[in-house]
């Protein structure tokens, strides 16, 4: 059995790194054709080509970071879908702030 550490050394690898791109851009390629098919597969298909995209393209990542910032809602619902921390850090700073604004309004401004 392959540990964890073991696992993550081979994703690592350069042309590892490069299958995991192709794959992805394949996978977005593709998602097109799968949503000829009746149900939500083109969305799935599309995600995970994308997942794939972003973990290995520095490039890919800039250009979402540049995405998010012109549109952060839309930026909102990728981080939700791709599950990712940073989302979910902002979010919960989103909510502190938010928790602290009513805390220090007074019963007069309200």
């Amino acid at each position: 059995m392959i540990s964890r550490d073991q696992w993550r050394a081979f994703e690592q690898q350069p042309w590892m790194q490069s299958v995991e791109f192709a794959v992805g851009i394949l996978l977005i390629i593709a998602s097109p054709l799968a949503g000829v098919i009746p149900g939500p597969g083109g969305i799935f298909v599309f995600a995970a080509g994308l997942a794939l995209v972003l973990r290995t393209s520095m490039w890919a990542k800039r250009r979402y970071v540049h995405f998010k910032r012109w549109q952060p809602k839309a930026g909102r619902w990728a981080d939700w879908g791709l599950r990712r921390e940073s989302a979910k850090r902002r979010e919960a700073i989103a909510k502190e702030r938010k928790l602290a604004e009513t805390a220090l309004e007074t019963p007069e401004s309200r």
